[in-house]
C-alpha cells in the first residue's frame, strides 16, 4: 500500500484546519448553512488557489480529485454542529487559524523551490499561499483581514519568516522533512508568542 506523500498530507492538514477557521469566523454573522460551508470552503481553497493561479499549475490543487473537497466539507459540517452546541473559546479561531497559516506556509514555499523559482520568490508564494484565504474570509465576513490587523499580532511576519527558514536549511544541509518541520514550527511559535504576549511591529503613523 503506498502512502501519501508528506506534502500531500501537510495539504490535507492546512485544508481541513482552514475549513475550521472559516467556520469560527462566521459565529455571530447569521449565516446559514450553505453560506457557513461557502466561507469554510473560500478558507480553504483560498491561499491554494490563488498560489496555483499566479504560477500557472492548472487545474488548481483542489479540483485535481474530490478528497481536498471532501475534507473540507466534512471539517465544516462537524466544526458547525459542534459550535452551535457548545462555546468554544474566544481564541479557538487564532490557534486554529495559527496552525493553518504554518502548514500553507510550507505548502506555497515548497512549490514555489519544486518549480525553480528564486528563493525570495519561493518565500512570496508561501506567504501568499498562508494568508490569501484568510483575507478572503475576513473580507466576506465584513472584516479588516487578519494580516493588516495590529491586534491580531505577527501573522504575515511569521509566515515569512517560516518561509525564509525552510529556504535557508538546504543550503546548510536539511533534508526536506527537516526543513519543513523546523520552518512550520518557527511560523507556530512566532504566531502563538505573539498572540500570547501580544507582539506586534510598529505601528505607521504620524507624529
Amino acid at each position: 500500500m503506498n502512502l501519501p506523500s508528506p506534502q500531500v498530507l501537510l495539504e490535507h492538514f492546512g485544508v481541513f484546519v482552514s475549513a475550521i477557521t472559516g467556520v469560527l469566523a462566521a459565529r455571530g454573522k447569521k449565516f446559514d448553512l450553505f453560506g457557513v460551508l461557502v466561507l469554510a470552503l473560500v478558507t480553504a481553497f483560498g491561499g491554494g488557489t490563488t498560489r496555483d493561479v499566479l504560477v500557472g499549475d492548472f487545474p488548481v490543487v483542489w479540483l485535481r480529485g474530490p478528497a481536498l473537497l471532501i475534507n473540507a466539507t466534512l471539517a465544516a459540517l462537524l466544526t458547525f454542529y459542534i459550535a452551535r452546541f457548545h462555546k468554544l473559546p474566544h481564541r479557538a479561531l487564532m490557534v486554529a487559524d495559527a496552525f493553518a497559516l504554518a502548514f500553507f506556509t510550507m505548502l506555497g514555499t515548497q512549490k514555489g523551490v519544486v518549480l525553480h523559482f528564486s528563493p525570495p520568490v519561493a518565500v512570496l508564494l508561501g506567504v501568499v499561499t498562508g494568508v490569501a484565504g484568510g483575507i478572503a474570509r475576513d473580507v466576506l465576513t465584513g472584516e479588516v483581514p487578519m494580516v493588516f490587523r495590529p491586534e491580531i499580532h505577527l501573522y504575515a511576519t511569521a509566515s515569512l519568516c517560516g518561509a525564509v527558514l525552510y529556504v535557508v536549511l538546504p543550503g546548510v544541509g536539511a533534508g526536506d522533512s527537516l526543513a519543513t518541520l523546523a520552518g512550520a514550527g518557527l511560523v507556530l511559535a512566532l504566531r502563538l508568542a505573539a498572540i500570547y504576549w501580544k507582539l506586534s511591529l510598529p505601528l505607521f503613523e504620524a507624529r
